[in-house]
């Protein structure tokens, strides 16, 4: 690992924001020759669903035309390389999605999405699956080389770079999860979150009126659309969802 390599490392686990982290992190994999990546991560998945797609921390530099397809029409359903993900740790180089394909091992709807890859000049890359703390959570990152650039010519790159690169997007992924993450339509007000955190330290409600000065009513009506807010019916579910989103007893939280 050179200077610049561990100056990256040290202001990325120092970063404030996942916007600045981001940043960062796609500029330098775009160094090793990854100019499009894709980090997805769920707390809340199931035996049958990786859960409500609202509620995914998803982050991409890639174009929109290709995110409306691959996320807004749900072809990430069927992609070999998320279902390799949800299924293994560690990393993988796309080449098993061409070995697939000569062994005729491709589902119809697998190769649509390959098709689909194909059509938007994403055909060489690896993926990078998280090791998970829980059964319901799973993050991963998919690394899109520029195009141009073979496969073979990416595995060279990773014979080379696999440590480093390794290393950088695991502590990426590891700061990401400490950052808060505003979810579309899914981001507390003050006073929400204020009336979460006051439940998570274990208030009464008329506790919590008097130190929020305010009427258990309007205590209550904060909790309620706290709860509207992250999709959830009850006020445990909805202090457990903005812990998990780090919206709640973080510093200079966003409003």
């Amino acid at each position: 690992m050179n200077a610049g390599d561990k100056t990256y490392l040290i202001e990325m686990t120092n970063t404030p924001s996942i916007e600045e982290l981001w940043a960062m992190h796609t500029e330098r994999m775009a160094s090793f020759g990854f100019d499009r990546i894709m980090y997805g991560f769920t707390r809340f998945r199931s035996a049958s669903s990786l859960g409500d797609p609202n509620d995914f921390l998803l982050l991409t530099n890639h174009s929109t035309a290709y995110t409306d397809g691959f996320i807004g029409r749900g072809l990430y359903h069927h992609a070999p390389m998320v279902n390799w993900a949800l299924e293994n740790e560690g990393d993988c180089s796309w080449r098993v999605i061409a070995d697939m394909a000569r062994a005729d091992a491709l589902s119809k709807a697998e190769r649509r999405v390959v098709d689909f890859n194909l059509s938007q000049g994403v055909t060489a890359g690896y993926t990078l699956s998280f090791k998970s703390v829980s059964a319901r959570s799973k993050g991963a990152i998919a690394l899109t080389a520029r195009k141009g650039l073979t496969q073979d010519e990416v595995d060279d790159i990773w014979v080379r770079h696999s440590d480093d690169i390794i290393l950088m997007n695991n502590l990426a992924h590891l700061k990401i999860l400490t950052l808060p993450y505003f979810a579309p339509n899914r981001t507390l007000t003050p006073r929400q979150r204020e009336a979460l955190e006051w439940v998570g330290d274990g208030k009464t409600m008329q506790d919590i009126a008097i130190l929020m000065g305010l009427t258990t009513a309007t205590v209550e009506k904060h909790l309620r659309l706290a709860r509207v807010a992250l999709s959830v019916e009850t006020t445990a579910q909805a202090v457990l969802k903005a812990s998990f989103q780090n919206q709640m007893f973080v510093l200079d939280v966003q409003s």
